[in-house]
């Protein structure tokens, strides 16, 4: 199909938000149907410059190999893992989406976005280092977690992790987790990767520096799109059967305009994020892990610490962090006004519950927001001992907004996840949330796509080609032994995780 033939502003599908999620939804649709035309709606000048750029995010690979907020600890004692076997399962299946692209030679090079780092959870405590062998024991109990390896040995601590251990009290008991199958991901450097092939389809066009300020659903049940070039302050109109809100903190208010009875409720609170960047080559050179620790009690999940080996462009970096601050802005490159106008008559009261019920949040974002240099340094020593200020520069990272909704018990409760908000027509999407959140984009898109695409899911040839996609889709990772290993083995080789030379520092 030549682009002479496409409607200008009549595609089927319309994705607002260049991220990571609009880019998996945007190449799993062209899969599915390869002659659906797809507009890219981006108010930046660019793609993945939100919460998709590498410096916004962790990166980490999240499987719950060392994110301890994914196995909370019961009344009774016993560790709860069912989050972690979610996850665990979805970060499989997006890393076979991954191979079938490289397979298909759609994207290339995979170390351009993907490095195995081990993950790695470290307490120190009686108590947290009880929780922690539970929790080990716990997981081994499941393929998806074969290889982890538990240690209280000072000795072996000193190997898996030098820095952490260099200059530690030897009287202090600690102990740590440990998956060499860990992976360090950028996710910005995939999503030009994602975008790069869409783009290159006649089919596809981006709008770049152009922003939405309004959505209106017509009686043939198609949305009218009001779209502004920020360049130039032309506005025009887009027409389409299908929204997809992929937005980052911008997703709600976008959601707010589309006035979907589904919408009702929801409500955002938005959470900057800081990090400590270490700029000490020979520090870097010591460490090779991300290293999750525990969140103090009464903590929101958000303010779990972690050391983490970053490889981007390349390059090998030491983060630390995050710590947290307060911003009414949505999107870091927002308005302070975004707060504000997202409350109405509809949400304020679960943003008002949601507040009540999370004073313990509020306090810790106050104390975050007042921290002084010294006090970063001090949480820091907490991981690295002999920590020197001058080793380290403090970077603004990106901002989060996190779900608040309706609840029938509570009023409003506040959500650390993502979650998906579509209407019942399955007409128009919008994601909301944060983390996990791009290393499940694969398994969150295709819950989308049964949402909305019921229909087309239903047939032959999408159910084929989706498992073409994505082999394990309608399997059980946790109950299959060999076919998770095999997964794991399959997508490494594909991703070159196996036996990676190393990056140098």
């Amino acid at each position: 199909m030549s682009k002479s033939v496409i409607k200008e502003n009549d595609p089927d599908v319309v994705l607002i938000g260049a991220g990571i999620m609009s880019a998996t939804l945007g190449v799993m649709l062209k899969e599915l149907q390869p002659d659906i035309t797809i507009h890219v709606i981006e108010r930046l000048h660019t793609v993945a410059a939100e919460s998709s750029d590498a410096w916004n995010n962790a990166g980490t690979g999240h499987s719950a190999f060392c994110e301890l907020n994914y196995t909370p600890e019961r009344e009774d004692g016993s560790i709860d893992c069912s989050k972690a076997i979610k996850i665990a399962g979805q970060f499989l299946q997006s890393r076979e989406f991954w191979t079938y692209l490289l397979d298909k030679q759609y994207i290339s090079n995979p170390h351009d976005f993907i490095h195995t780092v081990p993950h790695m959870s470290f307490v120190h405590g009686e108590e947290n280092v009880t929780y922690l062998k539970k929790r080990y024991e716990a997981l081994l109990q499941y393929h998806l977690f074969e290889g982890m390896e538990f240690s209280e040995d000072t000795a072996m601590l000193k190997e898996w992790i030098p820095l952490v251990m260099e200059g530690r009290d030897v009287s202090e008991k600690v102990a740590a987790t440990r998956m060499d199958v860990g992976t360090d991901v950028n996710f910005g450097a995939l999503t030009r990767k994602l975008f790069r092939y869409l783009f290159d389809k006649p089919e596809v066009k981006l709008l770049l520096a152009h922003e939405v300020f309004d959505l209106e659903q017509g009686e043939d049940s198609r949305w009218k799109i009001q779209v502004k070039n920020l360049t130039t302050g032309k506005k025009r109109t887009i027409t389409t059967k299908f929204i997809f809100i992929g937005a980052g903190g911008g997703s709600l208010p976008l959601l707010e305009k589309s006035d979907i009875p589904e919408s009702k409720g929801y409500g955002g609170f938005p959470v900057s994020g800081q990090w400590l960047i270490c700029n000490n080559p020979a520090v870097i050179e010591k460490h090779d892990a991300k290293v999750y620790g525990k969140a103090a009690v009464g903590s929101p999940p958000m303010s779990v610490p972690h050391l983490d080996t970053r490889i981007i462009d390349g390059k090998k970096s030491l983060l630390f962090g995050p710590y947290a601050g307060f911003s009414t802005k949505f999107l870091k490159n927002g308005s302070f006004w975004d707060l504000p106008s997202s409350i109405k008559i509809s949400n304020i009261k679960p943003m008002m519950m949601a507040g009540i019920h999370n004073i313990s949040l509020t306090k810790y974002l106050i104390d975050q927001v007042s921290q002084s240099p010294e006090d970063r340094l001090e949480a820091l020593k907490e991981y690295l001992p002999l920590a020197a200020m001058n080793d380290w520069d403090l970077e603004v990272a990106g901002q989060r907004v996190q779900v608040i909704k309706k609840d029938e018990e509570e009023g409003g409760i506040l959500e650390f996840g993502t979650e998906v908000v579509n209407a019942a027509d399955g007409t128009i999407a919008a994601l909301l949330g944060a983390s996990p959140g791009a290393s499940t984009a694969v398994s969150i898109m295709t819950d989308l796509l049964n949402r909305c695409f019921p229909k087309q899911m239903k047939t032959r040839q999408w159910q084929e080609k989706l498992e073409e996609m994505i082999p394990s889709l309608h399997k059980s990772l946790s109950g299959d032994k060999d076919l998770c290993r095999q997964i794991r083995e399959r997508t490494g080789k594909a991703l070159e995780l196996v036996e990676e030379e190393a990056v140098p520092g």
